[in-house]
C-alpha cells in the first residue's frame, strides 16, 4: 500500500511539472532563458541564407505532406525558390548535433521543455533570431529527409534501402496511413506556422532599422524576441519527437495541441506587431516625403495624395454641395483650405467656415477640403463621420483608415485635435498653417488667408475692434456711430449690477450729457432681461482667444495691440472685467476691481472732462490706481489651440509671466452646442 502511495504520488509530480512547463508566465520563462544567452558574437553567421534554405526545403515538404495525407494536388516545384548566397557554407556539424539533442525524446511537455533548454545553451553565442533558425534548419534536415523518401523510394534504387530504414513502406501503407494520418496532419500544420513564425522574426529584424523611438511598436515586438523564440524552439521540439514517435511506430505520441495554441497565438501577436510596425513606418516615409515635398514647389495633388494616402491608395473625394463622389483632379492648380479636425466639431466650428466657402466659391480659385483626423475607425464614428459630413458643402476626404501624414500635420502643423485651417497655394506651399484664427476675427475680411493678411489685420490700431463688431446688431451701429462703448462681464453678479449702475449714472450726467459725451453698455453673456446668454460669451472669449494667436504667431516684440489683447484674455478668469472702447477702437480695458474703482472716483474728476476730454481723463485715472495697487495677471491658454508662445510678457508689467499647468473643465461659455 505504501509502495502504491509513492507511485502515485511520484506520477501527480510529474504531471504538476509537466503543466506547469506551459502555464509559466513570460517573466519566469525569461528568467530561465536569459540565463543561457550571453553577448552574440555571431555576426558572421548568414543566417538569411540559412533561413532561405529552411523556407525551400519546409515549404515544399509541407506541400508533399499535405498531398499524400490530404489528397489534394499542390506543385512542389511551384513554390518560389529562395536564394542562399553562393558563398554560403552550412553549419552542418551544428546543425546535426541539434538533431541529435532533439531525436528520440520520450513525448511530453516537460521533456520539449529541458530539451530546448538544452538547445539554448548550446547556442549561447548566437542571437535570439539564429537561435531559432538553427533549430529549424535541424529539424528540417530530418523532415525534408522523410517526405523527400516518400517520394523517392517506390522509384530510386538507392532510396528504396534509406527508406526502408527510415520506416516509410511501414508509414505509407493503409495499416500506417490508418493509424497516424490524425497526428501527421496536425504536425504538418503546426510546421507551417511555426515556420510562418520564425518568418515574423526576420521581418522584424529587418523592420528594426527605423529604431524604437520612430516606431514605438518595434520596441514592443523586440522585447518579446526572446519569449517568441522560446515558443518556436519548443514546439519544434514537440515536433521532432512527434515526427520519431510516428517513424517508429509507437503507440504513444506527442500531444501537440497545447504547443499549437501556444504558436498561434504567439504567430498573431506577430502579425499584430508587424502591422502596427508598417503602419508607423508608413507615417514616418509619408512624413519625410511630405518635409521633401514642402520645401520645394509642386502641384498641390501630389502634396494632398502624400498627406492622406498609403502608396497606391487614393481614394475620391465627396462634393458636400451635390454629394456627389468627385475626383481628386478637382483640387488641379487651385488654393486649397485645408480643414482638418476630428470628429468632435460643433455646430459653430462648421458655421464658421460657410460665410468663407460662400465667399470663395465665386472665384473657383480656392477650394475647401475637410480631412477628419480619426485613429481608429469603428461603425459608431462612420455614422458620427456621415452625419457631419452631411452639414459640409464644401469638399470631404472620405478614407476610413488613419491618416497616412499624422505625424506631420501634428509635429509641423501643431494639431492638437482643435480644428485647424491649413492654406496652401496651388504649387503645394503652406501659406498659412492655421488660418482658423483669423478667420474667426475677421471672416472674409482675412482672405486670401496668408500670412501676409492677417499680419495688416492684426497690427492695425482699431484691428480689435474686430473682436465685437459684429456681436450685437446694437454694437454694430454703435460701433459705425462712434460712441463710448463698455463692454463688462464676469462671474460674479453683484459685480456686473454694481457697474451697470456706476457707467448708467455716468452716462445720464449733466457733464456727459453739455460734452456730448455718449455712452453705451453691453454686458457680455448677458441678455437685455439679465438672462445667460452662453453662445454669445463662447464667442466673445473665442474671438479673444483667435486674436491672441494671430497675434503670436511670431516672435516679435508686443506691441499695444497684443498687450491689450493679451489684458483681455487675462480677464477671462476674473470676477468682472471691463473694456471701454471709443467706436471700434480700444481705449482702457482692466478688471473689475480697478474698473469700478475709477468710476466711482470719476464724480471728482468729470470736470476736467470738459477741458482735456472724457477718454484723456478716464485713462489717466485709471493708470493711477493700477500703479497703487498691481495684482498678480493669469492668461489661460488651453494646450490644444495650436502653437503656443514660448514666452508671453505680462500686460501689466515687462517681466516674463511664468508657466503653470493646470487641468481644469470650464462651463463659464454654456454647453458645447454639439452635433448630434
Amino acid at each position: 500500500m505504501a509502495s502504491n502511495k509513492i507511485v502515485l504520488a511520484s506520477a501527480q509530480k510529474a504531471i504538476k511539472a509537466e503543466l506547469s512547463v506551459l502555464t509559466m508566465s513570460d517573466e519566469q520563462i525569461t528568467d530561465q532563458i536569459y540565463a543561457t544567452h550571453v553577448h552574440a558574437d555571431d555576426d558572421n553567421f548568414d543566417e538569411d541564407s540559412l533561413f532561405a534554405i529552411v523556407e525551400n526545403i519546409l515549404k515544399r515538404a509541407t506541400v508533399v505532406a499535405d498531398n499524400v495525407m490530404l489528397g489534394t494536388h499542390g506543385h512542389p516545384e511551384n513554390v518560389e525558390e529562395k536564394a542562399p548566397k553562393a558563398s554560403f557554407t552550412p553549419p552542418l556539424c551544428t546543425l546535426k548535433h541539434l538533431s541529435s539533442l532533439m531525436t528520440c525524446k520520450s513525448p511530453g511537455e516537460e521533456f520539449a521543455h529541458k530539451t530546448t533548454m538544452l538547445i539554448l545553451s548550446n547556442l549561447a553565442n548566437y542571437s535570439w533570431d539564429s537561435k531559432a533558425v538553427l533549430t529549424l534548419a535541424a529539424f528540417a534536415m530530418e523532415y525534408g529527409e522523410f517526405w523527400l523518401l516518400t517520394q523517392l523510394h517506390s522509384s530510386d534504387q538507392l532510396a528504396k534501402p534509406i527508406g526502408i530504414l527510415k520506416r516509410v513502406p511501414t508509414i505509407l501503407s493503409r495499416p500506417g496511413l490508418q493509424k497516424h494520418k490524425k497526428a501527421m496532419v496536425e504536425l504538418n500544420n503546426l510546421v507551417k506556422v511555426t515556420l510562418e513564425v520564425i518568418q515574423c522574426m526576420f521581418e522584424l529584424e529587418k523592420l528594426s532599422i527605423y529604431g524604437t523611438k520612430d516606431v514605438p511598436a518595434l520596441s514592443i515586438a523586440m522585447d518579446r524576441i526572446p519569449i517568441d523564440v522560446y515558443w518556436a524552439i519548443i514546439t519544434i521540439a514537440a515536433c521532432m519527437t512527434q515526427l520519431c514517435c510516428i517513424i517508429n511506430d509507437e503507440d504513444r505520441t506527442q500531444d501537440l495541441s497545447p504547443f499549437a495554441q501556444k504558436i498561434n497565438y504567439t504567430l498573431t501577436l506577430l502579425r499584430m506587431q508587424i502591422t502596427l510596425c508598417r503602419q508607423q513606418i508608413e507615417i514616418i516615409e509619408a512624413y519625410r516625403k511630405l518635409s521633401k515635398l514642402l520645401q520645394t514647389p509642386t502641384e498641390i495633388m501630389e502634396v494632398f495624395k502624400a498627406l492622406i494616402f498609403g502608396k497606391d491608395n487614393v481614394q475620391p473625394l465627396i462634393d458636400g454641395s451635390t454629394n456627389r463622389v468627385v475626383n481628386i483632379d478637382v483640387l488641379k492648380k487651385k488654393n486649397v483650405l485645408f480643414y482638418i479636425s476630428a470628429l468632435d466639431i460643433t455646430i459653430d466650428d462648421i458655421l464658421i467656415l460657410k460665410p468663407i466657402y460662400e465667399g470663395i466659391r465665386k472665384e473657383d480659385q480656392y477650394k475647401i477640403v475637410w480631412i477628419p483626423i480619426v485613429e481608429q475607425w469603428t461603425d459608431e464614428l462612420r455614422k458620427k463621420f456621415e452625419m457631419l459630413r452631411s452639414k459640409m458643402p464644401w469638399y470631404v476626404v472620405q478614407y476610413f483608415s488613419p491618416v497616412v501624414g499624422i505625424k506631420f500635420i501634428k509635429e509641423e502643423w501643431n494639431f492638437k485635435n482643435k480644428p485647424i485651417l491649413v492654406v496652401m497655394n496651388r504649387q503645394g506651399k503652406v501659406e498659412h498653417s492655421n488660418a482658423l484664427h483669423m478667420i474667426r476675427v475677421w471672416g472674409m475680411k482675412a482672405f486670401p488667408f496668408t500670412i501676409t493678411a492677417e499680419e495688416a489685420l492684426t497690427n492695425r490700431v482699431d484691428g480689435i475692434g474686430s473682436v465685437w463688431f459684429d456681436i450685437h446688431p446694437d454694437v454694430s451701429n454703435w460701433i459705425k456711430q462712434e460712441k463710448y462703448i463698455f463692454f463688462y462681464g464676469g462671474k460674479d453678479n453683484e459685480w456686473i449690477q454694481q457697474f451697470n449702475k456706476k457707467v448708467a449714472t455716468l452716462a445720464n450726467d449733466p457733464v456727459m450729457k453739455d460734452t456730448k459725451i455718449s455712452i453705451e453698455l453691453f454686458c457680455v453673456g448677458k441678455g437685455s432681461k439679465g438672462e445667460d446668454e452662453p453662445n454669445i460669451l463662447g464667442h466673445f472669449w473665442n474671438r479673444i482667444e483667435s486674436f491672441f494667436f494671430s497675434k503670436t504667431h511670431k516672435k516679435t516684440e508686443q506691441d499695444i495691440v497684443t498687450q491689450e489683447i493679451q489684458k483681455l484674455l487675462s480677464y477671462k478668469t476674473e470676477s468682472g472685467w471691463a473694456v471701454l472702447s471709443k467706436g471700434s477702437r480700444l481705449v482702457v480695458s482692466g478688471n473689475g476691481t480697478t474698473m469700478l474703482k475709477v468710476l466711482e472716483e470719476f464724480d471728482k474728476k468729470k470736470e476736467l472732462v470738459r477741458e482735456v476730454g472724457f477718454e484723456i481723463c478716464f485713462k489717466d485715472h485709471h493708470e493711477k490706481i493700477i500703479q497703487t495697487g498691481r495684482h498678480c495677471c493669469r492668461v489661460d491658454i488651453p494646450m490644444n489651440a495650436g502653437k503656443v508662445p514660448e514666452h508671453i510678457k505680462c500686460p501689466e508689467c515687462p517681466r516674463i509671466m511664468e508657466t503653470y499647468i493646470s487641468f481644469k473643465c470650464c462651463h463659464i461659455d454654456g454647453p458645447m452646442n454639439a452635433l448630434h
